[in-house]
């Protein structure tokens, strides 16, 4: 079953307009839970009440509001929320292109596969095939969901794939963690020696290799305690003390640890 597009637009870039369709890239599969009442099993429901009314109100009568003082809202309808996008509602300019191997893993957010209209084939394999041989990304802003994106534009796999991405001030500058200075720099034997460690565990990264196993034991635990299985639950192992880091890399790379 093919799966609908979420958004319709067009990316534009020095002149050339390539209209697209958005599509999620990631599925989630996080084991989700309802609130359930411990005394007789049903499941609590959240109610929207009015304060001042002090009643259920319904859904078709909830707007959004911005509080620009204590207890006073702006609201503001739908329509309005589209006109401050304004031709960024269905549009994605890019700004440049840049070498996709210098944007920093961390300003990445969610991942987005793009396909082409009807009427924009042409346009969307032109734009794929120059990405894919130049290896550049375009960066360029979209406007979705009432809130604006910092987007790179990618070519993957035969697709053209959106990545949103945070904007610099939305990260904590490492200046403002409660991190503790290393006391010393390690030695040259010693990073020789992790060197050699992190040479032993080389390897091309496959995805399919890892699999989410805490999902799985749930799910197992879950069934097991539907059907009146339990067994005794695992406890957890406590982290092995810090000793002699010398030792350590000696230990692991003769495979003793």
């Amino acid at each position: 079953m093919a799966l609908r597009s979420i958004w319709n637009g067009t990316i534009a870039f020095a002149g050339v307009f390539v209209p697209i369709k958005v599509h999620s890239a990631t599925e989630d599969k996080t084991v989700h839970f309802h609130e359930v009442h411990q005394d007789d099993g049903a499941r609590i429901e959240h109610k929207r009440i009015c304060p001042k009314e002090d009643k259920e109100v319904p859904y078709g009568e909830v707007v959004k509001g911005y509080e620009v003082s204590d207890g006073k809202y702006v609201v503001l309808e739908k329509e309005e929320l589209d006109a401050a996008a304004g031709e960024q509602s269905r549009l994605i300019e890019i700004e440049e292109f840049v070498c996709a191997a210098d944007i920093d893993p961390v300003f990445f957010d969610k991942t987005y596969y793009l396909g082409s209209q009807d009427k924009g084939k042409d346009a969307y394999r032109l734009l794929h095939d120059a990405l894919a041989k130049a290896d550049r990304a375009g960066i360029g802003r979209w406007v979705f969901h009432n809130r604006e994106y910092l987007v790179a534009l990618r070519a993957i796999d035969g697709v053209l794939a959106l990545n949103t991405m945070r904007f610099h001030d939305e990260l904590v500058p490492v200046k403002d963690l409660d991190i503790p200075t290393p006391s010393r720099k390690p030695s040259s034997r010693e990073l020789q020696m992790a060197g050699k460690l992190v040479e032993t565990l080389e390897a091309d990264f496959k995805p399919d290799d890892f699999e989410d196993t805490y999902r799985e034991r749930l799910l197992e635990y879950i069934e097991a305690k539907a059907k009146g299985r339990l067994d005794k639950l695992p406890q957890p192992s406590e982290a092995p003390e810090s000793g002699d880091l010398m030792a350590a890399l000696e230990a692991s790379l003769s495979g003793k640890s």
